[in-house]
């Protein structure tokens, strides 16, 4: 039997600081001026961002950058 690892569409903030160079401070501010995609809450305690606008957004910048 073979199962199929499916990311998460959700990234929790230790993954997006994993995953992006930049201190949790600093993307806050970014998603304060509108720079950097907005959280989500997904549960009472718990905030996430949508992974594909993470990805997207690592992706325009990677762009800008060639």
């Amino acid at each position: 039997m073979t199962y199929n690892t499916v990311k998460p569409d959700f990234m929790l903030s230790d993954e997006v600081v994993a995953r992006v160079p930049y201190s949790r401070a600093h993307l806050y501010r970014l998603e304060d001026q509108g720079e950097f995609p907005k959280r989500k809450r997904i549960g009472a305690n718990r905030i996430a961002w949508i992974r594909t606008e993470v990805e997207q957004w690592l992706a325009e910048r990677m762009e800008g950058l060639s």
